[in-house]
This record gives structure tokens, sequence and C-alpha cells, in this order.
């Protein structure tokens, strides 16, 4: 794109459930993908009452939910996020972000669907939807990879929303635990109220920030949510 203008990414990590260890890796990982394509530039917060506001709001292009559980946003603070989306801006949200809000259906249609339990973690495979292979997110990415993580179930079946384009899914052979049947998508992202969404359920354990084909995702996700891309593809 002619405008390569650097725009700014809120990573919001605030949690008032359970808290996942990785959360400081995952941040360093983010802010390096920032400094590595020098289209966008990090800051990292917990304080919900000063940045999930929309005088805060408007000087960031995308809001990156990490991990993000429990009821971590006040009814305003959600007002807030709805209307910077409205806006036109993007939100990316990680694993963990499915377990945040459980009670408000708003931020269950943000996310795609709300979180219900995972397995055991487990090594298994995870499978690239193949309708959608090229999409500007999965582009690098390749077909069948192997993962370790929480292979996560969901309260509704992903695949009903008529909104997500599915980009992952879970080889349900190669894992124990699931129950949204052989379909188990595990990654997506949509259009939504004016804005852009990606979600991703993988990404339990520090190993997946530093893990290129994982952190390719993110990297590409932010940029896809901002309406950016890199100068080569």
């Amino acid at each position: 794109m002619a405008d390569q203008e650097r725009f700014n990414v809120l990573i919001f990590s605030k949690t008032s459930s359970y808290r996942h260890d990785c959360i400081p890796v995952a941040i360093d990982a983010i802010q390096g993908c920032g400094q590595q394509t020098g289209l966008f530039t990090t800051f990292a917060s917990e304080d919900a009452e000063a940045v999930m506001t929309a005088s805060a709001l408007e000087k960031c292009r995308v809001v990156v939910l990490l991990h993000c559980t429990g009821d971590f946003l006040s009814f305003a603070q959600t007002q807030a996020l709805r209307e910077f989306l409205r806006r036109g801006n993007g939100v990316v949200a990680t694993h963990g972000a499915a377990a945040g809000m459980l009670s408000d259906s708003w931020y269950g249609d943000l996310i795609g669907a709300h979180f219900d339990m995972h397995p055991d973690p487990e090594e298994g495979s995870v499978v690239v939807e193949e309708a959608n292979a090229n999409h500007e997110i999965l582009k690098g990415c390749g077909g069948c990879h192997s993962w370790n993580d929480e292979w996560y179930n969901f309260t509704s079946h992903p695949r009903d929303n008529e909104r997500l384009q599915i980009l992952l899914k879970g080889d349900t052979a190669s894992f124990q635990g699931g129950k949204m049947g052989e379909d188990h998508p595990l990654s997506w992202c949509q259009e939504f109220e004016g804005g852009r969404v990606y979600y991703t359920a993988l990404g339990h354990f520090d190993e997946a920030y530093r893990n290129y084909w994982f952190m390719h995702q993110i990297k590409r996700g932010i940029l896809w949510a901002a309406g950016r891309q890199e100068a080569e593809s």
C-alpha cells in the first residue's frame, strides 16, 4: 500500500480470572513484530480506566486483547471498544480472550465464539482451511502444522457464525477432548461493525511466541486488522 505511516497498537492484557504465564513473553514478541516491520508502534497496558476510553483509543489503530479473561471491562469500557471498532479500526484477540466477558453477548460476537472448556494440553495437528489458504493473514504459513496447546472448545460452533472466515482448524484425529465434532475451528477473522477482528485460539505456552509460524500469523493479523500489509508479502 502507498500509505505506510506507522500506526499505534495497544497490547491490552488485563485479567480478572485465570492469568496466562506467557503474557510477558507474548508482549515482547508482539513488540518485536512492530520493530521488525517498521509499520506499527506498540504500547502495553492493563489499566482499563486509562486506555479503554474514547479519547485514549483515538490514538490507536489496533487493540490486541492478549489473554484477557473474566469480566475485565466495565460497561463503559466495552462501549468505548465498540465505538473504536465502529470507526473502522481493528481488534486482534489471542487464546484466553475467548474466556473474557462470558456474560456479554456483544463481546462474544466480537471474538466470534465464547470459550467453553479445554482438555489437557497435548501435541496435535493444525490444518489451514483450504478455502482461505490465500488469505492475507495466512500467506507464507503452509498447510498442516504440528502444535502443542490447549485445544479450545467453544459454547457455539464457529462454523455456524456466517460472519467468520475460518483460517485454521484442528485435526481432531490428532488430539483428545474435542467437543466441536470433526470440524474444529481454531482461528478466524471477520468484518464486524465497521472494523476488522482476528482471533486465534492458539498460544497458551511461551514457546508459541518464539515460533515463526505462529508469530507470522499474529504479525499479519495485526496488519490485516489495521488495513495494512507489508511491502513484500
